[in-house]
């Protein structure tokens, strides 16, 4: 590998801190600037330079810019401005990113571009993308489903690389062992086909025999080539989501983070929640409007908690309320989905059941004490609904979870202020402290990623062979309790800011789990060690050429 090839390659180049003797030995002398920099050097200077842009979009460029070129010092750079970063590398710039990419497209960034239309080709791009490397975390998206935004094609690839950059900043796995993989399955989105510029298959998305032949075909040869691999399925369509990961989950070490990681974040609040409250969980009436793959999916880990916690199933069904786009879901209600029919409800249990097709007279019929919001409709939980809510449980929970911003069903102030500083609240994109009769309230965000890094990191530190429900159950309740409930509004769930000390705490957590039921590939003697071990540091090494 010569000098060019090192410079051009973000896994290996240091850029102005390569030392006098390395820019000798590798072939770079009279290919930098005269001055050798530190890293701490290298991120003063790129720091200035991200200040310097104006807008959230054009501060992304520039440190996905940086994550083309020096991924060392990428992530030293994040590590040191993690809150700051969080908003622009993901959620919720990210939608901007992705509404731009073919205007904005420079560079692939390492992921694995696959289309339905040639699974012939499968093999040689994963092998194309990998480039020997030794990869253990795939994120994975067709796009179908991105939350807020629906089907936006091989735009959606922004996901996948923004879900590992948050992998590596908030949990250390190793950015040379991950692959962002895109399936171009077409896509429903006119717009995007009507654009000249788009980057994608130019058809409607393909759907059936097709395109379950292609995931087939995916997973079996992505298990031949990495065969340590933890595949994570992210913002998959409704018809497929809940469908490939049952077929998959007992095969694999899978999951899905719209199904699952959704759910245990809000698993966790919930835990939270009923620490300061003083309630039980069996006790608790759930409405989740917005029946769709992330609705369900929390519903279903709450179910399961349910019946861990001593219910029949038959009994904690009943605790379950689910609302769509019709209304209440009712057993007889058109085009359920095989997740909606586990919660429907019965007419016969109601004297007005054709009136429940609005969220107010809902509300009013069931008393929920926990509301949860997936149905990225804006300002959906009105005054008069909270209050409603309010009026039947000392201490609403309450979880406006969609997003980006413009979509979510409420705000946390209004909230607080429609139930006189009583709700328990946990929002779906960052939110400020409010500051209610004397008393400031920290609002917890129901983000995944105070999940999925952590619980990464301990599945691959523990050479997990599958993903369970108890593993899963640890990792959710490991953070619905690092919240100090005693404290005067205190938030249901921990900062962002400390994503790293929780992160290790679930890794920890889940591969003691995953030691103790016997499901590790390998023997693991010292659980904390293992995952200690796994974790990879933004520091300049010597080269591995």
């Amino acid at each position: 590998m010569n000098g060019f090839e090192i410079l051009n390659n973000p896994f290996l180049n240091k850029g102005t801190a390569f030392t006098k003797e390395e820019r000798q030995k590798y072939g770079l002398t009279g290919m930098l600037p005269s001055a050798v920099q530190t890293l701490e050097q290298q991120k003063v200077q790129a720091y200035g330079q991200f200040l310097s842009k104006e807008s959230r979009l054009e501060k992304r460029i520039f440190l996905m810019n940086l994550f083309n070129t020096n991924r060392t010092l990428f992530y030293a750079l994040m590590d040191e401005h993690l809150v700051e970063f969080m908003p622009v590398v993901y959620d919720p710039v990210v939608a901007e990113s992705i509404e731009q990419y073919n205007e904005i497209f420079l560079k692939p960034q390492d992921a694995a571009f696959l289309s339905v239309d040639e699974p012939e080709n499968i093999e040689a791009t994963l092998k194309n993308a990998a480039a020997g490397r030794d990869i253990r975390l795939i994120v994975v998206t067709d796009a179908e489903g991105i939350l807020g935004m629906g089907d936006w094609g091989v735009n959606g690839v922004d996901i996948a690389i923004g879900k590992l950059m948050v992998y590596t900043a908030a949990a250390g796995i190793n950015p040379s062992q991950v692959l962002p993989v895109s399936i171009d399955a077409g896509t429903n989105n006119q717009a995007l086909l009507d654009n000249p510029l788009y980057l994608g298959n130019r058809h409607e998305r393909i759907y059936g025999e097709k395109y379950d032949a292609f995931i087939e075909k995916f997973v079996r040869t992505t298990e031949k080539l990495f065969p340590e691999i933890l595949l994570h399925w992210e913002d998959f369509g409704r018809s497929n989501a809940a469908k490939i990961l049952d077929k998959y989950q007992d095969q694999l070490t899978t999951f899905n983070d719209d199904i699952q990681g959704t759910g245990l974040v809000v698993m966790a609040g919930i835990f939270g929640a009923l620490n300061i409250s003083k309630e039980d969980l069996k006790d608790q009436v759930i409405l989740n409007f917005g029946a769709g793959t992330a609705g369900v999916g929390i519903c279903n880990l709450i179910f399961e908690e349910m019946v861990r916690s001593g219910l029949s199933e038959e009994e904690a069904r009943k605790h379950f309320y689910l609302v769509d786009k019709q209304g209440l879901l009712f057993s007889d209600t058109e085009d359920l989905t095989p997740g909606q029919k586990a919660f429907v409800r019965e007419r016969s249990e109601f004297e007005n059941a054709d009136e429940l097709t609005n969220l107010e007279a809902i509300v009013k019929a069931v008393h929920p004490t926990i509301l949860i919001g997936t149905s990225t409709q804006p300002g959906t939980f009105t005054e008069s609904i909270v209050k409603e809510m309010a009026a039947h449980t000392k201490r609403p929970i309450i979880f406006p979870l969609s997003n980006p911003t413009k979509l979510a069903e409420a705000k946390a102030a209004d909230l607080l202020a429609w139930t006189d500083g009583r709700a328990l609240v946990g929002t779906g994109i960052p939110a400020a402290d409010v500051t209610y009769k004397g008393v400031t309230y920290q609002i917890g965000q129901a983000n995944n990623a105070l999940m999925y890094p952590g619980l990464g990191l301990g599945l691959i530190a523990s050479t997990a062979t599958r993903v369970n429900g108890e593993i899963l159950a640890k990792a959710s309740r490991a953070l619905g309790g690092i919240v100090d409930s005693s404290k005067p509004g205190a938030a249901i769930l921990p900062p962002v800011a400390k994503i790293t000390e929780f992160s290790q705490k679930i890794a920890e957590i889940v591969a003691q789990n995953v030691v103790d039921q016997g499901l590790n590939r390998e023997e693991i003697k010292d659980v904390k060690q293992a995952v200690a071990d796994m974790k990879w540091t933004p520091e300049y090494r010597e080269l591995d050429i």
